[in-house]
């Protein structure tokens, strides 16, 4: 009989947390830093995010990954991992990382905030409601909503034409038969009948402003930017000229303070924002990682799937945005993952496969290259699962000496932060190199095709682009409009380097076609829309919800 291995909630569960006053002195902070939310969380105050502007920042780590599969890579987990081993090598570090949806949470992954004994508690208050975050961002968003609907109906003197009205309804859960809705039915006082949507609310661009913001100012004049519509005449309208900026931001003023909490191992973590990077940019607020940056000498941030997507839009639209760029990456891979890359069945994985996996090497080969192309140093995080043989892992080793390319053993799941250690060493290594030189792949002059252009071809290997009519139009409308010199957010599937999510591995001569392109004039970017992603997700044949309870003294159980 095997032997039994502890769930990730669990593992959470039997945890000693320290009260999160304790957490936030390892930081230097006192408890008038800190608004409570019971023992174990709390929100920086407004005061200390200005305070603690002035210092100096520290060295700043992302962790990134090859394209994911259902085998699992454990970049989360490798984030909390290398957090707590720094602290074990003397170094005051702490973590920076996404707010879980309760999307993914209720539907195909369960919870979201690392595993094994590299994990960020309490984990069961984080993979649910937090601090509410997500809920004022829904809120805000759906506010809006219904003040342009009003508008409409109450004369539309900004003669908006319903029928380009793009700003969409949002909910935190995944529910595809949401997508394409009617409202305003049952007659005049209910309003003026159109076609709308749903969105989820970490792809709604108010969450894409809260993370990048820098203040509450710049968050205002950010919410004021976005468009939602166009006017009878093709212009376009924005919240400004509603007027609703100011019920927005009061809606988001506790929302964009980050949240403190701790790893098992009690490194302070702040998790604030959750912008998916299969549709918007896919990285935690500047906020928070920027306050981060001040409090500790190590920060170790992630950037959402593989280096194709987060990374990317990390590198373009984050770190531009913070005038910061990384010290050092980590990038993430799994022996199974790498064999389903090579064409293994999931099924099959548990067998010994070194050829799929010397095929599958292709893929992380490929995030090497883009994370070079950007003149940053990088660590290879091989995150050990126990099904992997010495002989896989013996050719996973030859396979990076090859390529020169520094590797690490990583067994952070199973033995927290000291499974780490040598990643850390490695890590702190390629930090005191002092030939790095960050350099973006495309110039914010660059025309919005040109940026498409760019990352399609060099981060995904694209052979062509192709644009719809549709596309082309819109690339006209947004040149006229005074938008060119915005970055691009391309909205992707995660799985694979192209378009389609079946082409695993690397993919050679295919097609990125752009089917629509859509303004988010406020968050910075505009978001290019590829292949079939959607901005709605649906739930699997059977939601990881099925498996979640709660027990008769309140705590929950199937969180994974």
């Amino acid at each position: 009989m095997g032997k039994y291995v502890k769930s990730d909630i669990e593992i959470a569960q039997e945890t000693t947390m320290k009260p999160i006053h304790q957490i936030g002195e390892k930081l230097g902070l006192t408890a008038d830093d800190l608004e409570q939310f019971g023992k174990y969380k709390a929100k920086l105050t407004a005061e200390t995010l200005k305070r603690v502007e002035s210092k100096e920042n520290g060295k700043l780590i992302l962790v990134t990954a090859i394209n994911p599969t259902p085998a699992g890579e454990g970049k989360s987990t490798v984030t909390v991992g290398l957090g707590d081993a720094l602290n074990l090598l003397g170094k005051k570090s702490m973590i920076a990382m996404r707010e879980p949806s309760l999307g993914p949470t209720m539907g195909i992954k369960g919870g979201a905030t690392g595993g094994g004994y590299s994990q960020v508690v309490p984990m069961e208050d984080i993979n649910l409601h937090f601090t509410g975050d997500i809920h004022a961002i829904t809120t805000a968003n759906n506010a809006l909503s219904a003040l342009i609907d009003n508008h409409i109906q109450q004369g539309n003197d900004l003669k908006i034409d319903q029928r380009r009205i793009i700003w969409k309804r949002v909910m935190d859960l995944n529910d595809r038969a949401l997508r394409n809705v009617i409202v305003g039915l049952g007659g005049p006082a209910q309003g003026i009948p159109r076609e709308d949507g749903f969105d989820i609310t970490v792809a709604s661009e108010v969450m894409a402003v809260l993370c990048l913001a820098k203040d509450l100012h710049d968050l205002k004049k950010r919410l004021g930017k976005m468009i939602i519509a166009y006017n009878i005449n093709k212009q376009p309208v924005t919240v400004a000229d509603l007027g609703a900026e100011g019920a927005l931001t009061l809606l988001l003023k506790e929302a964009i303070k980050p949240n403190l909490v701790q790893t098992l191992a009690h490194t302070p973590a702040l998790i604030h924002g959750g912008p998916f990077a299969n549709i918007a940019h896919g990285c935690n607020s500047v906020i928070a990682t920027n306050t981060a940056l001040k409090l500790a000498d190590y920060v170790v941030t992630e950037a959402g799937f593989g280096a194709d997507l987060g990374a990317e839009k990390f590198l373009h639209i984050k770190a531009r945005n913070m005038g910061v760029s990384p010290d050092a990456v980590v990038i993430v891979a799994t022996i199974r993952a790498l064999k389903m890359h090579g064409g293994v069945a999931k099924e099959n994985l548990s067998s010994e496969n070194t050829a799929a996996l010397a095929k599958g090497f292709s893929n992380l080969k490929k995030h090497v290259e883009t994370v070079q192309s950007f003149g940053l140093p990088f660590v290879i995080a091989l995150n050990r699962f126990n099904g992997d043989s010495a002989d896989e892992i013996e050719t996973f080793k030859e396979l990076c000496e090859e390529q020169n390319i520094q590797w690490s053993l990583t067994e952070v799941w199973a033995e927290g932060g000291t499974g780490g250690l040598q990643l850390a060493e490695k890590v702190l290594e390629q930090i005191a190199k002092t030939d790095q030189s960050f350099t973006p792949l495309y110039n914010l002059h660059d025309s919005l095709e040109e940026k498409i252009e760019t990352i399609a071809k060099n981060v995904y290997g694209a052979s062509r682009v192709e644009f719809t009519s549709k596309a082309k139009k819109q690339l006209a409308d947004f040149e006229r409009f005074g938008w060119s010199y915005l970055p691009i957010c391309m909205a992707k599937t995660q799985y694979s380097l192209s378009d389609d999510a079946a082409k695993l591995g690397l993919p050679s001569d295919f097609t990125i076609t752009i089917r629509e392109l859509k303004p988010s004039v406020g968050a910075g970017f505009i978001v290019a829309l590829t292949g079939a992603v959607m901005t709605m997700p649906g739930l699997p044949k059977v939601p990881a919800a099925m498996q979640m309870d709660v027990d008769q003294q309140g705590q929950a159980k199937g969180l994974f």
